[in-house]
């Protein structure tokens, strides 16, 4: 952009605080961005709730800050504030520079807060609140723990309260602390502040207005950018992996694989250039990483490939970042979904996907880095591997699982769809940690004040009255809580302590994972997110594992080797998929259209899925019985199909989801027999079913709540028992 718009091009410009037009000027714009320029009359009065969606990079920064910095400069005898609040601590120093810039001349402070700023430059606002505090939901947390009897003085200048990257945490338990954290903020300083959520375009914009003002949605004003449409460019390759070559990989032998082909392919492609590489863990992130740099050695040249996840020290990533970032030599990123969000890593040529993504959301975020340049096209490469089959490959290799997966997934993000947040949770872990920080901000609280903060008009407004009093019941036993004879409600011996760590402003857990050990021998390590049940198998190290008990506490998985037949290609523990990208898989396999954008090794792949998905008349059956099991495709995501699978093992039929199948121990006979049960069940007691479940302490303060409610919070964010229950029922109308 340079010369900024006359006054008949531009109503938005015109409204702008003078210095603030000089800026634009200074800045060479030729035009505001049509986000922008919607965005300016909507928040300069600051009396409304506003989101600005738009893709990455498509200026909602400046669409927000130019018309709020305008309103702080209008009555500048009455100093104004504005509370910034970001995911990540990196995306914080990224926008500090760019806000810094546009600040400096105007003479409002620009004041970054997290756990690595120093102590004299958060100093300077907790003298002079006033400016822009740009902070995370972790250290606004610690505000309320350590200077509660201050918050009222450091808020009192609030005119804006701005979230930026709104759609990472809709759904999360992070993001219903910041749903509290806003709230509390709002009764700190007892008037409501306007609320501005900037985030990616989601599939649907009342989902950002229910969380950014859950009491009153419909008044909150949503611009989305009207920006021009990006040329995709893609490419799926197909690789198939030799069955010796499993074998030999998980004895530890180095042989030419799959992995090493992609890497290969990975070398000569994106060399010379700035890219981004997407595997689907931390250690495919490391191998990947090592085998590209170790091949700039052979090939005498300097190095191109850095790693970048969040187990590494913050200096390694930053050096990814700064490489990326520098512009002066090429560079490309091997990393998790810690490069997904917004920090500025510059203009990126290519984003390579090395298995199926864990989301079209998560793809459509990660594409938005490529192609930003006026002109260019995003470009993806995608890499799928599938494993030699042989008789006894299972169902879900036969159908080529991951690359239909991989075409669904491409062809959903072409049509526009991607996954809605889901903001089914009760979200109980969070509550409990809620209800600690209530009370040592306030240095006490009753049950009443409690509930009239986090729940009558707060963000937990799911729970019932019988159960917080159960809740607050445990948290007394648990020594998290005391009670004083007043019936005010003080942090117990244990609550005290765990206030008083560091690690209490988190409301997540991070990088938890359990460990697998055989025969008392370390197997390794891997997040789990999944229902485990004693008898389950799981695959790990490229064999298979059939499980003999879980410790939560110690988060211990004990396994035996099981010699049943070949692993499946899916491990049961991965990302969980929507219903709608199994039903566009369906479509995939049921259409006998080629895509120009595979190569010849994935049309192979693709056209074996085909004959497989026929040969077994899938079009028209969902239930075929081989070697003593049943295996059962619903077509559904694994809220549904997990929550079916553990109904059926309820039901006496162990059952097991593996991705786009679920086996079943047991003839049709027996199967339909209890799909007929449990569609005939008026409800679904929780307890019961659930009794099998080992790991149903998956968030942070999980462990604190009675076993009814864990029960209730487990489902309400892991399964979909109703869902389950209705598929029964169209499984058996569709039956063949």
């Amino acid at each position: 952009m340079s010369l900024p718009p006359s006054s008949s091009e531009s109503t938005g410009f015109t409204l702008l605080e003078p210095r603030i037009q000089r800026w634009i000027w200074a800045e060479g714009w030729t035009s505001l961005r049509d986000a922008q320029e919607r965005a300016i009359p909507a928040l300069l009065g600051a009396d409304q709730d506003v989101i600005i969606a738009a893709a990455t990079a498509a200026g909602k920064t400046e669409a927000a800050f130019l018309p709020i910095l305008s309103n702080l400069l209008q009555d500048q005898d009455s100093p104004g504030a504005v509370l910034y609040i970001s995911p990540l601590k990196a995306l914080i120093n990224d926008q500090w520079d760019r806000l810094t810039r546009l600040c400096d001349d105007l003479e409002l402070p620009v004041i970054a807060w997290h756990g690595a700023i120093s102590a004299s430059r958060k100093h300077r606002f907790l003298k002079f609140p006033q400016g822009i505090l740009l902070i995370t939901p972790e250290s606004l947390e610690a505000l309320f723990v350590n200077r509660g009897t201050s918050l009222a003085g450091l808020f009192v200048n609030m005119r804006y309260l701005v979230v930026d990257e709104l759609h990472a945490f809709i759904g999360s338990e992070r993001g219903k602390q910041l749903q509290s954290l806003m709230h509390r903020v709002e009764l700190v300083i007892d008037r409501p502040l306007p609320r501005v959520g900037l985030s990616a375009t989601l599939g649907d914009m009342a989902l950002a207005a229910a969380f950014l003002r859950p009491n009153a949605p419909e008044h909150v004003s949503v611009i989305e950018s009207k920006g021009a449409s990006q040329v995709l460019k893609v490419q799926i390759r197909g690789y198939e992996e030799a069955r010796q070559n499993l074998s030999a990989i998980s004895e530890g032998e180095e042989v030419f694989s799959a992995d090493h082909a992609i890497a290969e392919h990975l070398f000569q492609v994106l060399r010379g250039s700035n890219n981004l590489i997407f595997p689907n863990s931390r250690s495919q992130v490391e191998w990947f990483a090592d085998n590209l740099r170790r091949r700039c050695e052979q090939d005498g040249v300097p190095n191109e490939f850095w790693p970048h996840h969040g187990s590494l020290a913050k200096d390694i990533r930053e050096e990814t970042e700064k490489a990326l970032k520098a512009g002066d030599r090429p560079a490309t990123a091997v990393c998790t979904t810690t490069l997904e969000l917004g920090v500025d890593i510059g203009s990126i040529k290519t984003v390579a996907q090395i298995g199926p993504p864990p989301s079209v959301a998560s793809l459509r975020q990660r594409l938005g880095r490529s192609g930003r340049r006026p002109g260019e096209a995003a470009i993806l490469r995608s890499y799928c591997k599938e494993r030699q089959l042989d008789d006894g490959s299972p169902l879900s290799a036969r159908l080529r699982q991951d690359l239909v997966q991989s075409i669904a997934m491409i062809r959903l993000l072409m049509q526009g769809w991607f996954e809605p947040p889901r903001v089914q949770g009760l979200h109980l872990s969070t509550l409990v940690q809620q209800c600690l920080s209530v009370i040592t901000q306030r240095g006490g609280a009753t049950a009443a004040e409690l509930w009239s903060t986090l729940i009558r008009s707060g963000p937990f407004a799911g729970v019932e009255q019988g159960s917080f009093l159960s809740l607050l019941r445990t948290l007394g036993e648990r020594d998290l809580i005391a009670q004083e004879a007043s019936g005010l409600l003080l942090p117990g011996v244990l609550g005290e302590r765990m206030i008083n760590h560091y690690d209490f402003y988190s409301a997540f857990v991070s990088n938890e994972e359990f460990r697998l050990v055989c025969d008392g021998k370390p197997l390794g390590a891997l997040p789990v997110s999944r229902p485990l049940t004693i008898d389950q198998r799981i695959i790990f190290a490229g064999r298979r594992w059939r499980v003999t008990d879980v410790d939560t506490e110690a988060k211990v998985i004990v396994v035996r080797s099981d010699p049943g037949g070949a692993p499946p290609s899916f491990d049961g523990l991965g990302a969980r998929v929507h219903d709608r990208v199994r039903q566009e898989m369906r479509t995939v396999l049921l259409e006998a259209d080629t895509y120009p954008y595979l190569d010849t090794a994935a049309q192979k792949l693709l056209a074996e899925a085909r004959s497989t998905f026929s040969d077994l008349g899938l079009a028209h059956s969902s239930m075929i019985e081989s070697g003593g099991k049943t295996y059962l495709f619903t077509w559904q995501g694994d809220w549904a199909n997990d929550a079916l699978a553990i109904l059926l093992t309820h039901m006496g039929l162990p059952s097991e989801n593996v991705g786009l199948v679920t086996e079943v121990e047991g003839d049709r006979a027996s199967l339909e027999s209890k799909l007929q049960e449990i569609a005939g069940w008026g409800g679904i007691d929780e307890p019961t079913v659930l009794g099998d479940v080992q790991n149903m302490v998956q968030e942070k303060w999980d462990w604190a709540l009675p076993p009814k409610l864990l029960i209730q919070s487990y489902a309400t964010m892991y399964l979909d028992l109703e869902g389950a229950k209705e598929l029964a029922n169209i499984l058996l109308s569709c039956r063949h």
